[in-house]
């Protein structure tokens, strides 16, 4: 039985929490932590109420309560959980690869307290029924916030139409360019049916296929790595890019862009988005170049591909002036026997969720940015342009969802660190910082890590205990 008297140690809580479930009430206080509210970082306390931010206090001074669990964040960052808006989870019909509760320990592993999932499945999430049961597997086995996206077909519309508004479903997934899977809309009249005749958010990998596949013909005696930059090139994404942009003018109707990877579709998005288009960048492709691609090889294969050195420059310019809005994975696991066949028959994708936010804490903390920029950027922002209410923030009010972090010590992963079922990282060997001592959902800790620990921490939630379907505005 745990012991309810404090006993103070390093980055730790003054009473220790079972596996699973001694800790079950959302009740939480988090004492001397530097907060990250709105874009200022201070020193203080922080109180979560049955799973809701109830005391944001600058200074300190909030006194412990016999009721909740308290957490010593000396010399740690409370940040809001992340939000990655983007993941292929792979199930249902690809477990091997990742399910809903091993993608979701590596998100919690990594402070991502929310996900987005992609209708890529088998079979695909192109309707009510095959959403509700994702979402039913999601609220038994997850231990995270969830959501999905319903794909598009070229004669499923009716379909679209009625899960529109659904608990947990975030919006449309159009993939104008084949890619990994078999859901594909490419011909105008298909696009222009659902962009006229659904509502909510479009989100759209932009390929053009045409271009795609008279490039794949051209290229298809290459198999050299280098040459997948060259064979779906920045024309193919830039031509499907502005055409998605049109249509969605042309509808009045809200698109996402998935995945952004060239300084050309980049700044034409500053000149041309509106206020209708919003659009997204990897991690790996702001960290990613032409040179990691020749030392990594098919580990960070993906579509579409990360490109030059020139490409992630402007990435990261467009996205310090707020042409792109958030920051995701495209977390798409594949196992390294299935990317050992080689370029170009492996497969396109890697995995990321649980490395993003040490990531980009390490690109804020060798000076590429701000902490409060990866705040905006991978909390805040997915909650903008997806319409999630109460979340993405340190606000009195808002959701207890909260990742603390040490950013204090560098540590080098390595693929046995990770939670991912595939298990391998494409940033195997790199040293971060930022990782998340403490992960919490709705005022609950999912995840944590001790210092001086095994870099892969300890679940804490068991499946299913934490977590829920989320609604979108």
């Amino acid at each position: 039985q745990p012991s309810r008297m404090p006993s103070k140690n390093s980055h730790g809580t003054s009473r220790s929490v079972g596996y699973p479930g001694e800790h079950v009430d959302g009740n939480l206080l988090i004492r001397n932590s530097a907060m990250v509210v709105a874009d200022n970082i201070v020193e203080g306390d922080l109180r979560v109420i049955a799973g809701k931010i109830a005391s944001v206090a600058p200074g300190g001074g909030l006194v412990p309560r016999d009721d909740e669990l308290v957490i010593d964040g000396e010399g740690l960052h409370l940040l809001p959980g992340a939000i990655d808006p983007h993941v292929h989870f792979r199930e249902p019909g690809q477990p091997e690869k990742e399910d809903l509760e091993s993608g979701s320990r590596a998100a919690a592993a990594g402070g991502v307290t929310a996900f987005l999932d992609m209708p890529n499945n088998i079979p695909n999430a192109t309707n009510h029924a095959t959403l509700e049961a994702k979402i039913a597997l999601a609220d038994q086995k997850a231990v995270t916030h969830h959501g999905f996206f319903v794909g598009a077909t070229k004669d499923n519309v009716s379909d679209l139409q009625r899960v529109e508004g659904m608990d947990g479903v975030c919006g449309i997934k159009i993939f104008m360019g084949s890619s990994t899977g078999d859901l594909l809309v490419h011909e105008q009249k298909h696009l222009e049916d659902i962009f006229a005749n659904t509502g909510g958010i479009i989100a759209t990998h932009a390929e053009d296929e045409a271009r795609l596949q008279q490039r794949i013909a051209e290229f298809g005696n290459r198999t050299d790595i280098t040459s997948h930059a060259e064979c779906r090139d920045v024309e193919c994404a830039f031509l499907a890019t502005k055409r998605a942009a049109a249509l969605a003018n042309d509808h009045d109707h809200r698109l996402h862009i998935v995945h952004l990877t060239s300084g050309v579709e980049a700044n034409w998005l500053h000149k041309n988005k509106g206020d209708l288009i919003t659009t997204e960048v990897c991690t790996q492709h702001l960290t990613f170049d032409q040179d990691d691609v020749e030392e990594r090889g098919v580990r960070v294969l993906m579509n579409p591909p990360i490109r030059y050195t020139e490409d992630k420059e402007t990435l990261w310019k467009r996205l310090k002036d707020g042409t792109i809005d958030c920051i995701v994975t495209d977390h798409a696991p594949h196992t390294l026997e299935a990317k050992s066949v080689g370029y170009p028959k492996a497969p396109a994708g890697m995995p990321g969720v649980e490395t993003s936010l040490p990531l980009m804490l390490t690109h804020a903390m060798n000076k590429k940015c701000s902490v409060t920029d990866v705040v905006r950027w991978m909390c805040a922002g997915p909650a903008k342009v997806y319409g999630m209410q109460n979340k993405g923030s340190l606000i009195e009010g808002y959701d207890g969802d909260l990742a603390l972090v040490d950013l204090q010590t560098r540590r080098t992963i390595t693929d046995t660190d990770t939670w991912t079922r595939v298990g391998w990282t494409p940033y195997d060997g790199m040293e971060l910082t930022g990782w998340p001592m403490y992960t919490i959902v709705d005022g609950k800790l999912v995840h944590k890590r001790e210092a001086g620990g095994p870099l892969r921490g300890i679940p804490v939630a068991s499946p299913g205990s934490v977590g829920r379907a989320l609604e979108f505005a």
